[in-house]
């Protein structure tokens, strides 16, 4: 799987508008990522993927960058928007959905960790250090927009910002931590988007005596009207977003957990990006060999 990984992200590049590397640069932004992604397929370092020996004999040849340069290089502009651009090329939406699933990942590192911008938080069932992935996933496990905050981080102000940077329509599920009028009101704003979730408190709770959006009436009356099976039934297919995230983790050189030289939010994010890509590249190789 890692040869075939490998052989993916070198295609992927090769089919990119890559931006031209400037003459002052000894190697280009397409080898740099090369040997970025060389070290994530095999969950090392990036010192380890800048040491010869750690390659196979057919690439030997090449030379490569020393552990500094990846660091200066993979924090340069080019560089950056190249990530991006691969990102975006494997993991959006390819068509229009009607139905998307909203939710977070978290990420945890040591308790002990001195990673200043990781907090504690609530992660799953306890009280824990580290990140969350806030993701937007459609059925097909295409992310239309994702972003990583500390595990402290609320969940509803990480969905306006996906929600703002999205460009999707129908609806969105989430569970009782995003039923917030704010939300439900960005959703109205956005045009033909709706938001599903439970009412924070349950039903019995009442509503109280404040206004609320439209879009939160329009909630309310999916889930809890006599015959609510349309919205019962949206509720029961968020689950599915449970297993988009298994598809993350669950093989090797997954999203399976923050190894130790991954903190601080520049280079977890970058981590969990190419985990990401990876993912989806493998998903597309399972379906090409099935199919075949």
């Amino acid at each position: 799987m890692e040869h075939q990984l490998w052989k993916s992200i070198v295609a992927l590049l090769d089919e990119l508008d890559n931006p031209r590397t400037a003459a002052v640069f000894d190697f280009s932004h397409k080898w740099i990522i090369q040997v970025w992604y060389w070290a994530v397929i095999h969950d090392r370092p990036v010192s380890w993927a800048c040491q010869r020996r750690h390659w196979p004999l057919p690439l030997r040849q090449r030379r490569l960058p020393s552990d500094a340069t990846m660091s200066r290089r993979l924090r340069s502009a080019p560089v950056l928007a190249l990530l991006k651009q691969m990102e975006r090329r494997v993991t959006a939406p390819a068509k229009p959905g009607l139905f998307w699933m909203i939710d977070g990942k978290p990420l945890v590192i040591g308790g002990c960790s001195k990673d200043k911008q990781a907090a504690f938080g609530r992660a799953a069932g306890s009280i824990a250090k580290g990140y969350k992935v806030h993701a937007l996933i459609g059925s097909d496990g295409s992310i239309a927009a994702w972003r990583l905050a500390p595990l402290n981080k609320d969940e509803r102000v990480m969905a306006k910002r996906l929600l703002r940077e999205s460009d999707i329509q129908g609806y969105v599920v989430g569970d009782g931590n995003y039923d917030s009028n704010k939300l439900h009101r960005q959703c109205q704003e956005k045009g033909d988007l709706q938001l599903v979730a439970p009412r924070r408190y349950g039903p019995k709770r009442g509503t109280g005596h404040r206004q609320h959006s439209a879009g939160r009436l329009r909630s309310m009356a999916l889930l809890e009207n006599p015959f609510a099976e349309f919205g019962l039934r949206l509720l029961r297919d968020r689950r599915e977003i449970e297993r988009q995230f298994g598809h993350w983790v669950n093989w090797g050189g997954g999203l399976t957990g923050m190894p130790a030289w991954v903190r601080t939010h520049r280079r977890v994010h970058r981590w969990v990006q190419a985990k990401l890509v990876l993912a989806a590249i493998k998903r597309q190789l399972i379906s090409t060999t099935c199919a075949a």
